[in-house]
């Protein structure tokens, strides 16, 4: 078949459980998958998290000749190898600092800076790495990426437990902050269960399907809903049926495999209108 689908996956709470390693339970409808399209991973997290935790499918598994590495919402793209001896190729790089200019780039590590401070009074667990610059996006983690799973937990707990979240009440002043003191076209949304995603706008997950003008792309995410870094992509593809949120990796594998009929039964309808012809 000529491959002109691809299916797009987040990664963290779809492939993997948050920032844990890819689940093999996903390997055989992965693999069914492929006969029928190429795999893309279009992820907030760089690609030193892709390398750690999908490092069965793209180290070990014949998957890695069909999978494409899109880091940092896409505005990064690792076209996979072609041969064994191959590593994955960067093939596109946006550049967050030069896009923005030196000054207001600055000016938002500052604002940053100061909401961690101010972050620092609650009775959130603190540990280390709070702000992560990424090329094209910076991550700002308000308990430090270096954080343990009890102290994931014990933060999740504690901004769960009071509504709105204590994330969501952080997202609004930050993006008031930034609009005030810097510009309006900066993004912010919640990224994962811990942190949040800053960068331009535009450059969400849409950015990745500017590296598939030729495909028909789906895409399956758990971060769906408002303020979530999975909206954007899956509102314009559901226009068309082609999006798909997940809770968890089992319901991955439940989409995964309806997503795969829904390709069979499209190109049955093609080769019946090719025969009509």
């Amino acid at each position: 078949m000529n491959k002109k689908h691809i299916v797009l996956f987040d990664m963290d709470g779809t492939l993997t459980p948050p920032r844990e390693e890819f689940d093999k339970k996903l390997l055989e409808s992965l693999r069914e998958l492929s006969l029928f399209a190429e795999i893309g991973i279009v992820t907030g997290s760089d690609i030193d998290y892709v390398k750690s935790q999908m490092k069965t499918i793209i180290r070990f598994s014949e998957l890695r000749y069909e999978t494409h590495l899109l880091p940092c919402n896409g505005t990064k793209h690792y076209m996979p190898p072609k041969f064994p001896d191959d590593s994955y190729e960067l093939v596109h790089e946006m550049d967050m600092e030069k896009h923005l200019s030196k000054g207001c780039f600055r000016q938002l590590m500052m604002i940053l800076a100061a909401s961690q401070e101010n972050m620092c009074y609650s009775e959130i667990p603190l540990t280390g790495h709070f702000i992560s610059y990424r090329g094209s996006m910076i991550n700002w983690c308000p308990i430090g990426r270096n954080a343990n799973p009890e102290q994931r937990k014990q933060f999740i707990e504690i901004d769960n437990s009071v509504s709105p979240s204590l994330r969501t009440r952080e997202l609004g002043k930050l993006s008031y902050r930034i609009n005030l003191r810097c510009r309006n076209d900066i993004a912010v949304k919640l990224g994962g269960e811990t942190s949040f995603d800053i960068y331009p706008k535009g450059w969400d997950k849409t950015y990745a399907l500017k590296h598939f003008p030729d495909h028909i792309c789906w895409f399956v995410g758990d971060r769906c809903g408002e303020g979530g870094n999975d909206k954007e992509i899956y509102d314009l593809l559901n226009k068309e049926n082609r999006a798909f949120q997940t809770k968890n990796t089992h319901q991955t594998d439940i989409i995964i495999r309806k997503i795969i009929e829904e390709i069979k039964k499209k190109s049955k309808e093609k080769d019946s209108q090719l025969d009509w012809v």
